[in-house]
Parts: C-alpha cells; sequence; structure tokens
C-alpha cells in the first residue's frame, strides 16, 4: 500500500503559507510521492490547522500530517497565544494518534523572516517539513513492526 500524505495550509498570510506547501508537494513528489497520494487542506488560519488534523488523523488513511502556516508577531500578545495553541494542538495530535504531525508553522518576528524561510536565504522550511513527514513515516513503520518489551528503542 503507497503511502498517504495531508498537507493542511492556513490561509491567513497566504503570500508565504502558499510558497510552503508548493515546496512541501514539490518535495513529496521529488521522494517519489504521486501525486493522487497526497490531500492539501486549506483552513482559515493557524488555529484550525489542530482540529483539522485530528480529524485526518483519525480517519487512518494519512501516514503523516504536514501542517503549515505563518503566525507573524504583531502589536498584540495574541500572536503568543496562536503560536501557543497550534502547537499544542499539533502535539496532543501526534501523541493521541501515533501518527507524525509535522510542525511547518513559521512563528516570527516579521514578514521579512518569514519570506527568508519560505524559500529565501534561511531556507525553505515546507520543503523540511516534507522530509521530516517522510523520514517519520519511516521511523513510525519501523518501531510497529518490532516488538518492543519494556524496552525503549
Amino acid at each position: 500500500m503507497k503511502s498517504k500524505y495531508a498537507i493542511i495550509v492556513s490561509q491567513f498570510n497566504q503570500e508565504i503559507t502558499h510558497e510552503l506547501a508548493k515546496g512541501a508537494l514539490s518535495r513529496l513528489l521529488e521522494h517519489g510521492v504521486s501525486e493522487d497520494c497526497v490531500t492539501m487542506i486549506n483552513v482559515p488560519g493557524a488555529v484550525e490547522i489542530p482540529l483539522t488534523a485530528k480529524l485526518l488523523a483519525r480517519s487512518e488513511k494519512y501516514a503523516a500530517i504536514i501542517c503549515l502556516g505563518a503566525v507573524i508577531r504583531g502589536e498584540t500578545d495574541h500572536y503568543d497565544y496562536v503560536c501557543q495553541q497550534v502547537c499544542l494542538g499539533c502535539q496532543q495530535v501526534m501523541t493521541d494518534y501515533d501518527v507524525p504531525v509535522i510542525f511547518g508553522v513559521l512563528t516570527t518576528k516579521n514578514l521579512k523572516q518569514a519570506k527568508a524561510r519560505a524559500g529565501g536565504k534561511e531556507g525553505h522550511k515546507g520543503r523540511d517539513a516534507a522530509d521530516a513527514a517522510i523520514e517519520m513515516t519511516a521511523v513510525v513503520a519501523r518501531l510497529k513492526s518490532t516488538v518492543v518489551c519494556r524496552e525503549v528503542v
């Protein structure tokens, strides 16, 4: 059976998130994942990512879920709350469902930093997230096929 991947993309800060999504998809294809094995889901903002990840994980259809967004600091404390909710929510889904949930949500001080991480001088975090998804899919498959008796592998 071919591994399926889901990519959740926040529509807030689209200039950044669409670039992250393009990078993640192209990297999965470079790894040999066929396009029909990738589901792309758009959500309004980063806060909506964990619920979407939970529903996808619950379906048991996906080897990994890649979460992409861009939270850019503003003049209020809203940034801190959003970052914390999204990070903890994604982590909770991963541990509850034993599915890799890759946190590809940029949390930057400004738009310049976000652009630098979405294909600029600081690399491409969408591509990095796809690499992490591929690697974790292999790790999870290996661990699930190994009998572990009171040992940490």
